[in-house]
């Protein structure tokens, strides 16, 4: 892909004013920020848009003690009535997961939802850009967005008409370790991984040499290099920030081969899921919680299942990562 086609906006960072009035840290993540202590980032919108309830809530909930009995602190980030929450509370959890009238936060929505005094959940790209404000340097997460697949009868061949998530570039500007499962199958890997290129982003596998596909452990795409510890993925990054590189370390690590589902039943059910969405004229921000929704019913929950434990599975290693950065770091001071 041109590059100058998706070149990344000016990277403009909030002023002190801006973040003092927006930014709400919790206690526990402050005093742990504070003391150089392991905190790990959580995103929000698999909370009010990507998981039926009560397991969505029940989810991150688990997720929050997972993290705390590996040793760091969980930052679960969200929009409260137009407040930048950063460590959000067991009501404000729920009040996410529960209520109607809660949005789906990405970038361009985020001044959108404080000035109105509305409520959100911050996707990928707005939970990394919020965290890496705040200080911390690990975030967890399901699956990243991409470049959405096209039609099999497009013959389009303009780039600017690729549908690209704001992740991306997102993860291009902001120095964070993302731990992931790769990205959503139902995306176009290959361009994704092309367009991870174009902004520089470090993609390492967690124990694999390949890159996953979400609820898939592998697909035949190479990752740019493997790790076997959390101590390798945190040099990795340390390093990336000691050259002064901007933007993100991206690890990623497989679903749980119990959990995984076979490679060619996956793709048979997104291809009648796309045709579905083209049918019914689903597109945009709607398309992802669609195609997930679908892939739930026609794979009789097993992506469901395949979802919740590979979010599990990377609460674990972004703990770990984060205990390990922490570590790492206060060994440099001495």
């Amino acid at each position: 892909m041109n590059p100058a086609v998706m070149k990344p906006a000016v990277k403009n960072t909030p002023t002190k004013n801006t973040a003092k009035n927006r930014y709400i840290l919790s206690k526990e993540v402050k005093e742990a920020l504070k003391h150089s202590k392991p905190v790990v980032a959580l995103e929000t919108a698999i909370l009010t848009h990507g998981l039926p309830k009560p397991k969505n809530v029940n989810l991150v909930l688990e997720v929050e003690k997972i993290i705390r009995k590996e040793g760091a602190v969980p930052a679960t980030i969200g929009i409260i009535d137009g407040t930048i929450k950063i460590g959000c509370n067991e009501d404000e959890i729920f009040r996410l997961g529960t209520e109607k009238k809660v949005y789906k936060a990405s970038i361009r929505d985020l001044p959108i939802l404080c000035a109105k005094r509305l409520s959100g959940g911050t996707t990928v790209a707005s939970t990394a850009f919020i965290a890496s404000k705040a200080g911390i340097k690990v975030f967890v997460t399901g699956g990243i967005g991409g470049v959405h697949r096209r039609p099999e009868n497009s013959n389009e061949q303009n780039e600017q008409n690729y549908d690209v998530s704001a992740d991306i570039p997102i993860l291009g500007l902001e120095s964070i370790l993302v731990v992931s499962s790769g990205a959503k199958l139902i995306l176009d890997i290959p361009a994704t991984l092309e367009m991870l290129e174009t902004y520089g982003v470090t993609i390492l596998g967690y124990r694999t040499e390949r890159f996953p596909g979400f609820f898939v452990r592998e697909t035949e795409y190479h990752v740019d290099a493997k790790v076997n510890s959390p101590d390798e993925a945190a040099k990795v990054f340390i390093e990336r920030e000691n050259i002064g590189l901007p933007g993100a370390v991206l690890l990623v690590n497989p679903c749980p081969s119990k959990y995984a589902i076979d490679r060619k039943v996956a793709e048979n059910a997104i291809k009648s899921a796309l045709e579905e969405a083209k049918e019914k004229k689903i597109s945009g921000k709607e398309l992802t919680p669609f195609l997930l929704r679908y892939l739930t019913e026609a794979t009789h929950g097993k992506t469901l299942n395949a979802n919740l434990a590979l979010v599990k599975g990377n609460a674990r290693l972004g703990a770990k990562v984060a205990s390990s950065l922490s570590n790492l770091s206060l060994s440099n001071r001495k």
